[in-house]
C-alpha cells in the first residue's frame, strides 16, 4: 500500500479588534518574564499553549479562531486582558529612576551588549544554557531599570540541539530549524528595505540581514546569514549555535563583532560604553579602531581610544570555554578583512597572543583591547586574575586590573506566580525593592504553615509535571507501564510528601554530576529509607562532541532503571527554561557539585533559592558569597594541590554526611502540624538573604555604577578633541615600553629595623629611568602587618615616595613613613608607570620591586 503524499497547510485566524493588541504584547519578549502576559494565551487554548511549546507568535498563528472569537466576547477575559495592556503601558511608559540617571544620561549615553547566545524563553531557541541565560536575564533587568542599551546578537535559524534519551540512556541530538514569523522579531528597514550589512571575508563579502527584538524598553538586534546574496555555505554560518568547525566558529564570531558593530552604525547609535560578554565577540575592538583610524589617529591612539570605553567580561576558568584558534585560520579568515582596513596582521595577531605562543586567543583579545574587565564572582575574579596574569605580567596578580561583578538572576522570570502573588499580599512594593537587603526580613512574618503550602502547591505542579514528562518518554522508548509507574511512585504519592533534591545544568565532567554515587551503597540506604525517602531528579544536556559528558547521562541513566533505585532516582530529557521554572521552584534541595575552582558562577542555585529551594553545594562560584550557615548546606572544597582522586572521596563523603545526618532528618522532623518548622525557618532564611544581593537588578546596578559609566566618561575623554588624549597616551606607552627594559631600583643606604612607635622611617630609593622622567613613574611604600591582634590601621597601607634628587641620569625619591601598625610588619618597595589619562594604574602590566 502506498502512503499518500502530505501537504501542510497552516490557517490564519484573524484578531479580533477587541483582542488586536495580542500581537504586540507577542512581539516583546516582556512575556517572557511576564506571568500576566503568558496567561493571557493559556486561557484561550491552555492545550494549543502547551503544543506550541509558549510561543505567543505560533499561537496566533494556529488558534481556532471560534476560540479568539469567545475570548473577544468573554467578560472576564477582557477585564485580564485590559488589566495586563495596562500594567504593559505602565511599563512601558516609566523612565529610568535617579540611580541611573545620576550615572547614565539617557540623552547621551548608550551602553551596546554583544553577545552569542540570549535565553530569555524556550519559545526563542537561540541560547544553549548559562551564559544565554545569564545574558537574558542582563537585558530584562536593563529594560526594568529603562537603562540607555542595546544588544547585538546571531540569529541562528536551528539555534541549540534538542535531546532525547534512548532506551540504552544515549543522548539523541536533533536539530529543528525555526522560520523567522514563528520567532518575536521583525526585520529592521531602512528607506523601505530590509537592512543588512556585510563583512568581508576571503575572496568574498558575508551579508547578513538584521532582526530587532523587543524586549520592554531595550532593543536586541540579530545578525541572520541566511539570505539570498550568500552562498549555500555562507547561508549556514547561522544555522546552529556552537555547532560546526573551528572555521565555522571564527566566521560567526566575526560576523558577530564585526557585523554588529557595522549594525549599530547602520542604525546611527553611538554606543558611549561597550560591553563584550564572553571571547565570541571580541572582534568588534578591530573594527571600532578601524572605524576610529578613520578619523585620523593611528591603530595605537585608535585602541587606546577603543579599550578606554570597552568592558569585557569573562565566564569561565574552564579552558573549553576560551575560543583559542591556530595562526594559518586566523591570518585566512581575517587577512582580507585587515587588508582593507589598514591593520597589520601581526600587530593585531599580538593582541591575542597568549604568552607569546602561536595561537590567537579571544578572551586575550577582549583583555588587551578593553581597559575594563571582570569575572563574575568573587572567587572566580581571583581565579581569572591567575589565569589571565600574563596580560600584566609583572603585576601580582591579585592587583591586576581584573575585578569581578558577581551575576544575579532575574526575579520576574524565575519566582513562581504563586510567590509571587503571596509577596503582593505581604508586602505591595517588593517589585522596586529588590535590592534592598532589609525589607525582605518581611518573610520572616509570612506564617510558616501558609509559606509551606504554597511551595507544597509547587512541588505537586513540579510533580504532576515530571510524571507527564517521563511517561511521553518511556512511552517512545517503549518502557512497559510497570517501570513508568515504579519510576514515578514516590511523586504520584500524595500522602508521603517525598524529600526532592534537583540536579539540572550541563553535562559537563567538571560538574561532576556522579560525585554523588561515589558510595552506592550507603546512596541506597539513604534513599530508599522507607520512613524517610528521597528523590533525585536529574536533567540536562552534554554537547553533542562531549562524549565524557555524554557518558556521565548513560551513567545516571543506567542507575535509574536499576531496581533497587528505581522511583529515587530520575532523569529527564531536554532540559529548557520551561523544565527549570518547574523544577527550580518544587524542588526541596538544590544540588550543586562542581570541582573547584571551576564553577566561575552559576545561577540555577540563585533561582531555586528565590523559590525557597534549599542549596547543598561546593562553595564554588557565587555559594562562597551567598552561604551564610543557615541558609542551605556547603561542601568546603579540599586543597585544589590534592591528588583529583582523593579531593572526590572527601568531598562525597561530605555530600552524603550532611544527606543522611543534616538534610533528611530536618526534612521529617515533623510535629502536629504536618511540616518541618526547622526547614522552613532556613528556607526562609535562604529567600531573604539571596534574593535581594543575587537579583539581576542589583548585578546591573553594579556595571553601571562600576563599568559602565566609567567606560563611557573615560571613552569621552580619550577621544576629545579628536582624539587628542588618546593619541598622547598611546605614544606614551610606546616610549614607556621601549624604556623600561632598562629601568632599574635599588634602596639607598639601609632602611630602619626598629623604631619608637610614634617616630618616624626614612625611605629612599634611587631609581635609573633610562630615559623616562620622574612623572612617568609612581614610586610605592607597601605596608602589611605581621600581627596586629586587634588593633586597626589608624592610617593608609600604602605611602607615595617623591623625588628628592636627580642628577647622572638617575633619581633619589624619598619619603618619612610613620608606621601605621604596632610591632612587626613588613614595608615593600615598587615602582611603576604612571600617566593621568591610565583607566586602570597598573593597566601596562609593568612593575619592579626592590
Amino acid at each position: 500500500m502506498h502512503r499518500a503524499t502530505e501537504f501542510r497547510l497552516e490557517a490564519h485566524p484573524f484578531i479580533p479588534e477587541a483582542l488586536e493588541r495580542l500581537e504586540e504584547l507577542a512581539n516583546d519578549l516582556f512575556y517572557s518574564w511576564d506571568h500576566g502576559v503568558r496567561s493571557l494565551f493559556a486561557r484561550i487554548d491552555l492545550r494549543l499553549w502547551q503544543k506550541v511549546e509558549h510561543n505567543p507568535k505560533l499561537f496566533l498563528r494556529r488558534v481556532a479562531q471560534d476560540r479568539l472569537d469567545e475570548a473577544s466576547e468573554d467578560r472576564a477575559f477582557l477585564a485580564e486582558y485590559r488589566r495586563v495592556l495596562s500594567s504593559y503601558d505602565a511599563y512601558l511608559e516609566a523612565g529610568p529612576g535617579p540611580e541611573v540617571t545620576e550615572k547614565l544620561d539617557p540623552e547621551n549615553a548608550l551602553v551596546a551588549y554583544f553577545c552569542a547566545e540570549f535565553g530569555f524563553h524556550e519559545s526563542f531557541p537561540i541560547y544553549s544554557g548559562g551564559l544565554g541565560i545569564l545574558a537574558g536575564d542582563h537585558c530584562k533587568a536593563a529594560s526594568d531599570l529603562a537603562l540607555p542599551f542595546v544588544a547585538i546578537g546571531l540569529l541562528y535559524q536551528q539555534g541549540y540541539f534538542i535531546q532525547s534519551i534512548d532506551a540504552l540512556g544515549q543522548q539523541i541530538a536533533r536539530y529543528q530549524s525555526h522560520s523567522s514569523d514563528e520567532l518575536p522579531i521583525t526585520p529592521v528597514e531602512q528607506d523601505g528595505k530590509v537592512l543588512k550589512v556585510s563583512v568581508p571575508f576571503p575572496d568574498r563579502d558575508v551579508v547578513a540581514r538584521v532582526w530587532e527584538a523587543r524586549v520592554g524598553h531595550i532593543r536586541l538586534y540579530l545578525l541572520d546569514s541566511h539570505t539570498e546574496e550568500n552562498s549555500p555555505e555562507d547561508q549556514e554560518l547561522t544555522l546552529q549555535l556552537y555547532g560546526g568547525d573551528e572555521s565555522t566558529r571564527i566566521s560567526q564570531e566575526m560576523l558577530l563583532g564585526i557585523g554588529g558593530t557595522r549594525v549599530l552604525e547602520a542604525l546611527d547609535l553611538k554606543p558611549t560604553a561597550w560591553h563584550i560578554n564572553e571571547g565570541h565577540a571580541a572582534f568588534q575592538i578591530l573594527e571600532r579602531c578601524r572605524h576610529t583610524m578613520a578619523s585620523g589617529l593611528n591603530f595605537e591612539a585608535a585602541l587606546e581610544a577603543v579599550a578606554g570605553a570597552t568592558l569585557f567580561t569573562t565566564h569561565t576558568p574552564v579552558a573549553a570555554g576560551h575560543d583559542i584558534f591556530p595562526r594559518d585560520l586566523v591570518h585566512h579568515a581575517l587577512g582580507r578583512y585587515l587588508e582593507e582596513s589598514g591593520l597589520d596582521f601581526e600587530t593585531v595577531f599580538a593582541l591575542g597572543a597568549k604568552a607569546g605562543g602561536d595561537t590567537f586567543n579571544m578572551t586575550s583579545l577582549g583583555l588587551r583591547g578593553s581597559r575594563f574587565h571582570n569575572g563574575v564572582s568573587r572567587i572566580h575574579g581571583s581565579v581569572a586574575s591567575q589565569m589571565e596574569g600574563d596580560i600584566w605580567p609583572q603585576v601580582p596578580a591579585e592587583e591586576n586590573p581584573l575585578g569581578y561583578i558577581t551575576n544575579g538572576v532575574h526575579v520576574p522570570t524565575f519566582l513562581a506566580p504563586e510567590w509571587s502573588s503571596l509577596f503582593d499580599i505581604q508586602a505591595p512594593t517588593w517589585k522596586s525593592e529588590l535590592r534592598n537587603q532589609q525589607f525582605w526580613e518581611f518573610i520572616d512574618k509570612i506564617p510558616d504553615y501558609h509559606y509551606w503550602s504554597v511551595h507544597k502547591a509547587l512541588k505537586q505542579q513540579m510533580g504532576e509535571f515530571i510524571v507527564r514528562r517521563l511517561k511521553r518518554q518511556h512511552k517512545r522508548n517503549g518502557t512497559g507501564h510497570s517501570v513508568t509507574d515504579r519510576m514515578t511512585r514516590q511523586l504520584t504519592s500524595s500522602e508521603k510528601d517525598t524529600l526532592v533534591i534537583g540536579f539540572a545544568r550541563r553535562f559537563a565532567t567538571y560538574k561532576r554530576a556522579t560525585l554523588i554515587f561515589s558510595d552506592l551503597d550507603r546512596l541506597e540506604r539513604i534513599l530508599t529509607n522507607p520512613d524517610k525517602p528521597v528523590v533525585l531528579v536529574f536533567a540536562g544536556k552534554a554537547h553533542p562532541r562531549d562524549k565524557p559528558g555524554q557518558r556521565l547521562i548513560k551513567v545516571i541513566h543506567d542507575l535509574s532503571m536499576h531496581p533497587a533505585l528505581m522511583g529515587h532516582l530520575i532523569l529527564l530529557e531536554d532540559y529548557d527554561q520551561a523544565m527549570a521554572r518547574r523544577l527550580l521552584s518544587g524542588v526541596d534541595v538544590w544540588l550543586n557539585t562542581p570541582e573547584y575552582p571551576k564553577e566561575a558562577s552559576g545561577t540555577s542555585g540563585e533561582k531555586a533559592a528565590l523559590n525557597g529551594a534549599l542549596n547543598l553545594s561546593v562553595l564554588d562560584g557565587w555559594w562562597g558569597e551567598g552561604y551564610d550557615g543557615k541558609n542551605g548546606w556547603a561542601i568546603p572544597p579540599r586543597d585544589t594541590e590534592l591528588d583529583a582522586e582523593f579531593r572526590n572521596e572527601e568531598e562525597a563523603r561530605d555530600l552524603l554526611d550532611l544527606l543522611e545526618f543534616e538534610v533528611v532528618p530536618l526534612y521529617y522532623e515533623r510535629a502536629s502540624q504536618g511540616f518541618s518548622r526547622g526547614w522552613v525557618k532556613r528556607s526562609k532564611a535562604s529567600m531573604k538573604t539571596i534574593t535581594p544581593r543575587f537579583n539581576s537588578q542589583r548585578m546591573v546596578m553594579d556595571y553601571v555604577t562600576n563599568y559602565y559609566q566609567p567606560a563611557s566618561s573615560q571613552g569621552a575623554l580619550l577621544m576629545a578633541e579628536g582624539g587628542k588624549v588618546a593619541t598622547g597616551l598611546a605614544h606614551w606607552k610606546a616610549m614607556v615600553r621601549q624604556a623600561w627594559p632598562g629601568v632599574e631600583l635599588h634602596v639607598v643606604g639601609c632602611v630602619e629595623a626598629r623604631c619608637p612607635h610614634n617616630d618616624m622611617v626614612e625611605l629612599r630609593v634611587e631609581a635609573v629611568l633610562n630615559g623616562l622622567s620622574p612623572d612617568d613613574v609612581r614610586v610605592e611604600c607597601l605596608v602589611s602587618p605581621e600581627c596586629t591582634g586587634t588593633h586597626r590601621s589608624p592610617g593608609p597601607d600604602s605611602f607615595f615616595l617623591e623625588k628628592e634628587s636627580e642628577a647622572d641620569g638617575r633619581t633619589v625619591f624619598s619619603t618619612r613613613v610613620q608606621p601605621p601598625y604596632p610591632g612587626l610588619q613588613t614595608l615593600r618597595l615598587r615602582m611603576y608607570p604612571h600617566h593621568e589619562a591610565l583607566t586602570h594604574p597598573l593597566e601596562m602590566g609593568a612593575m619592579l620591586w626592590v
